[in-house]
């Protein structure tokens, strides 16, 4: 990344928040960097001087994205109980579902693109995930951590699909 100033720091994060809405709205092939100008109100050109393609944006707001999942299970593992530890952590991503659904609608659509450089940064985000996930699941001494950590992850796609299509009886269980 060119400049670290303040300025171009908070420029940065203003062309990121703008490609998410965008590309979250209109899909990746769709959108183009002249929308993301629009969105965040600046120029075209602006936005090549942080990101030299459409790409390199894309994994600059998939990395925004799964920076914030991963902020706020490790602020919740390292502040819950053993014994509320995947409660506590289902909440802490439902949150990120309805203060940010772009991010994860932007996470959803990138499973599906086969670039290389954009499959890498999807898969390397779910295996940090699943990897502190597993992790805080074996310290905390929860049976079963590796199957756990695999219907913990499973049950966050159905929540993902569920948010997506406005089906939140997919979510519900017999009581």
């Amino acid at each position: 990344m060119p400049k670290t100033s303040t300025t171009s720091v908070s420029r940065q994060s203003q062309i990121i928040s703008a490609a998410i809405e965008v590309f979250a709205e209109m899909g990746y092939y769709r959108a183009t960097t002249a929308k993301v100008a629009e969105k965040a109100e600046i120029s075209q050109p602006y936005v090549f001087k942080f990101f030299s393609t459409k790409e390199e944006l894309l994994i600059e707001a998939l990395k925004v994205s799964w920076k914030r999942i991963m902020d706020s299970f490790l602020k919740v593992i390292d502040s819950t109980p053993n014994n509320r530890l995947e409660d506590e952590l289902i909440a802490s991503y439902e949150q990120i579902m309805n203060s940010h659904r772009n991010e994860i609608l932007l996470q959803m659509q990138a499973q599906s693109i086969q670039e290389d450089s954009i499959m890498k940064v999807m898969q390397d985000g779910f295996k940090d995930i699943r990897k502190t996930v597993y992790q805080a699941f074996h310290e905390a001494g929860i049976k079963n951590p590796a199957e756990r950590t695999m219907l913990f992850l499973a049950k966050g796609m159905l929540c993902n699909i569920s948010m997506s299509l406005n089906l939140p009886e997919l979510m519900k269980i017999d009581e």
